[in-house]
């Protein structure tokens, strides 16, 4: 476990982790995926944000008690080795990397859809190409230039948010606008249009699909704690910050953006928040909100790269993946996990190509899947972890899951829950076969080749301490 600590860099300050945390609340989630619960749910999408945000922070604080009592890498892959068994770390942690490519996939798809608002005649699988060679070779170089690019991005994001908050309320409380006079503004679209719930609570609960894929990556903050310079410190500031940025990124963001503009009329063409400005007549908004979702998109993709990466090495620590992931550059980055991120990522260009209407809904159920599954995981291991420990090693914890046990429950309930509206609704229940068979390829490969191995690892162990009897 030494090994694995000292073999990464300490290069993450508090300032690369406070905004990592910040940039993970907004990405193609919100900005590209939003357009999708808001026209399964109305303005009742802002209910399933609140009460999914909920869950999520739920497993943040889980996630966060694990990290800060034992900072290593490969995270909730290694503590899921450690307090459930060697076969749950490796599913874990595979499907945490698996999670991050089709997140990725997303995220590429989305980047391709943003960069067609400027160049419409370009072919999107192009756009795709180009910034997986760029992001993959960024993230070659030390964990400093990534931290620092996640720094600016995010503050990026963060700004822009905030700024299209307050020209959102200005544009409803001062008239602040050169929108035509046919555009409907004002809160009243909340409930005007067909009603808070038009769709009734079934689809509300169909939206939870998207949303639960918007809060998807939040996790990495868990991951950063085997290169924190101050894991015990750094880290429960982050998830504490979790449920704020719950309120500001999302619910306050879609209810401006849903009182600008009718929920109904907000489509799949682009970003909403580029459309609605663009609709409103305000063209430089649009403009600089599109320069904005295209810094979200790399941002994403860059975290994308860094926590399957990270995950990666982990389970090459352990035994879990190939001896060849666990190898360090000079700038102490595990450069062979980065190169395998790159080429698999290579499939969001072939998937451009030969679907390109079809792939952003298709890759964000299937990836909702692994992440809810991820989750899930995360709250079984705290929950076996604070079972192998005394009532006196619990209360010397720094970071304690709240309400303990009853919310960590409540939170997996829920999630199981979203695997059964995954299952329900038929547009999202091939996400559930995907999963459930990579689930059981995982499971066999563990049974062929990992245990095995491990067992073989063992003998040589053992044989010498026979021999010198």
């Amino acid at each position: 476990m030494q090994q694995q600590v000292k073999g990464l860099k300490r290069g993450l300050s508090a300032r690369h982790i406070r905004f990592m945390a910040l940039g993970s609340a907004i990405g193609t989630g919100l900005f590209y995926g939003s357009a999708s619960a808001i026209q399964m749910a109305g303005p009742a999408v802002l209910l399933a944000y609140l009460i999914g945000g909920a869950a999520v922070f739920m497993v943040m604080r889980a996630l966060g008690e694990m990290a800060v009592h034992e900072p290593v890498a490969g995270s909730f892959g290694h503590y899921a080795s450690t307090y459930i068994g060697p076969r749950s770390g490796f599913i874990l942690g595979w499907t945490y990397a698996f999670e991050m490519v089709i997140v990725g996939l997303a995220d590429v798809t989305a980047f391709g859809i943003y960069m067609g608002f400027w160049f419409p005649e370009v072919d999107r699988w192009i756009w795709v190409l180009g910034v997986v060679f760029v992001i993959g070779g960024l993230n070659l170089c030390t964990v400093k230039v990534f931290g620092e690019m996640e720094f600016w991005l995010s503050l990026l994001k963060v700004g822009a948010i905030v700024a299209m908050i307050l020209g959102g309320f200005g544009i409803l409380f001062f008239g602040i606008s050169t929108a035509t006079p046919s555009a409907s503004v004002g809160i009243s679209n909340l409930w005007s249009q067909g009603g808070f719930m038009p769709n009734g609570a079934a689809g509300m609960i169909a939206s939870f699909a998207v949303v639960m894929f918007a809060f998807g990556g939040i996790e990495i903050i868990g991951v950063t704690a085997g290169e924190a310079q101050d894991p015990q410190r750094v880290i429960p500031r982050a998830i504490n910050a979790v449920p704020l940025r719950i309120l500001l990124f999302y619910v306050l963001t879609l209810f401006v953006l849903m009182s600008l503009y009718p929920w109904q009329q907000i489509g799949n063409q682009g970003s909403p928040f580029v459309q609605i400005f663009q609709n409103l007549g305000i063209g430089s908004a649009a403009t600089i909100l599109n320069i904005v979702v295209i810094s979200a998109a790399i941002s994403a993709i860059n975290s994308d790269i860094f926590g399957a990466g990270r995950m990666m090495y982990g389970l090459a620590q352990q035994g879990h993946a190939p001896k060849g992931f666990a190898k360090l550059s000079r700038a102490g980055v595990p450069w062979m996990t980065v190169l395998v991120m790159a080429v698999a990522l290579l499939l969001g260009v072939l998937l451009n190509y030969l679907i390109p209407e079809d792939v952003f809904l298709l890759i964000a159920s299937i990836a909702t899947f692994a992440t809810v599954w991820v989750w899930i995981m995360i709250l079984v291991t705290q929950v076996a972890m604070r079972r192998s420990m005394s009532r006196e090693e619990a209360a010397q914890l720094k970071f304690p899951v709240p309400f303990w046990p009853y919310a960590p429950m409540a939170a997996i309930a829920f999630m199981v829950f979203i695997f059964g509206v995954l299952g329900y609704f038929p547009d999202t229940r091939p996400a559930l076969i995907v999963g459930a068979v990579w689930i059981g390829l995982l499971m066999l490969a563990y049974q062929v080749w990992v245990k095995p191995a491990a067992a073989r690892d063992a003998r040589v162990q053992q044989a010498p301490a026979l021999s010198s009897r």
